[in-house]
């Protein structure tokens, strides 16, 4: 791991994201829209203390209902007026930064009688199947990634892993996460023909976008993981 003071200083920035995404649960609601929640979420993050946003300067990436299978980028990406129902998904994507130190969060929301539940309290079971196997996926990563892995082995052992369990990778570049820079042109992705190994960067995301084969939508899990003496774990 590096030195205290650079660890301590991206879980700063993280938590901003981690505490924000608490906000949001707090407060969303059915019958807000998307660019509404964007904006909540944007504005808890500076109040949190974020002094920007790194990904083409958009804070936080919303969708709800069956756009939650889009995926584009951020050059792309503007919010929409659509509402949130009362039985609703919302997958929500933040990108904080505090200087030149990002942090990298996402979560998939389910909105239950009109207000946002905790995953075992969904009803929905296509709901509850999805973000189950989310959570399953960030297991195997903690369980088989070792420091001498390369990007574009964990891209395949997770690709082939949600392939065979019947879901589908949406991202549109068909990647699953990244590096973490201080440059945006500098990410390395977890995609096909990286032989980097993942220890050659200090941090990296695992952020896979699955929709499960045969439903309407879509689910995100994003942390951010570094290697201490080591063992893979999260920041």
């Amino acid at each position: 791991m590096e030195s205290g003071s650079f660890y301590s200083e991206y879980k700063r920035v993280q938590d901003i994201a981690k505490s924000t995404i608490e906000y949001v649960c707090a407060n969303a609601q059915a019958g807000m829209t998307e660019r509404e929640i964007v904006e909540m979420a944007e504005n808890e993050m500076i109040r949190q203390g974020a002094t920007s946003f790194w990904y083409y300067g958009i804070g936080a990436f919303v969708f709800t209902g069956e756009r939650t299978t889009a995926s584009v980028s951020g050059k792309n990406y503007i919010p929409t007026d659509t509402e949130i129902c009362r039985d609703d998904i919302i997958t929500i994507d933040l990108s904080p930064q505090v200087g030149e130190i990002w942090g990298d969060y996402a979560r998939t929301l389910i909105v239950q009688e009109g207000r946002v539940v905790a995953p075992n309290e969904a009803s929905d079971v296509g709901f509850k199947e999805g973000l189950a196997f989310e959570e399953a996926l960030h297991e195997l990563l903690l369980k088989r990634v070792v420091p001498d892995m390369t990007f574009e082995e964990l891209y395949v052992l997770m690709n082939r892993h949600i392939e065979e369990n019947n879901f589908i990778n949406l991202d549109f570049a068909g990647n699953l996460g990244h590096s973490i820079e201080r440059k945006k042109e500098d990410r390395m992705y977890i995609e096909k023909g990286n032989a980097a190994k993942l220890s050659d960067v200090k941090m990296f995301t695992f952020e896979p976008h699955i929709q499960r084969k045969g439903l309407p939508f879509g689910f995100k899990m994003e942390n951010i993981y570094l290697f201490s003496d080591g063992q893979l774990t999260e920041l």
